[in-house]
């Protein structure tokens, strides 16, 4: 966890809420493609609920983390891509289980118009340094 660094407010920026503008650091970079509220077998977790679709897609980011040897806390950015903002307040419940306020990621939330399939309403992405 020590090898980054969280800036929340830069000079001239006004200090972030819910992410970090700028998260620095050293070693091995890991790469988590868009995960969906899928479960280990395929099957969508929480049509039409926004809250267990979140909190299905981060126990995916958190299984595919730890297959590179990776956890929440070496989490530098996270896009988020939802069908609705108005899902967003979900999706930051879900990330506080996993990420408390003082160790979050630059972030990204932008609002699509559909995903791969209609019945999925958010899919998240990750970037992790992990330490050398």
């Amino acid at each position: 966890m020590t090898h980054l660094t969280r800036i929340t407010a830069p000079d001239g920026v006004a200090p972030a809420a819910q992410y970090a503008h700028v998260v620095t650091g050293a070693g091995r970079l890991v790469a988590v493609s868009g995960q969906l509220a899928l479960d280990e077998d395929g099957t969508l977790v929480g049509e039409g609920d926004a809250g267990a679709q979140a909190r299905q897609v981060f126990e995916n980011l958190r299984r595919c983390l730890a297959a590179a040897g990776a956890t929440f806390d070496d989490v530098v950015k996270l896009t988020y891509f939802v069908t609705d903002m108005a899902h967003m307040p979900a999706v930051r419940a879900a990330r506080a289980a996993h990420l408390p306020d003082d160790r979050l990621p630059a972030s990204s939330a932008v609002q699509v118009a559909a995903l791969v399939r209609p019945e999925f309403l958010l899919e998240v992405e990750a970037l992790a340094v992990v330490a050398a």
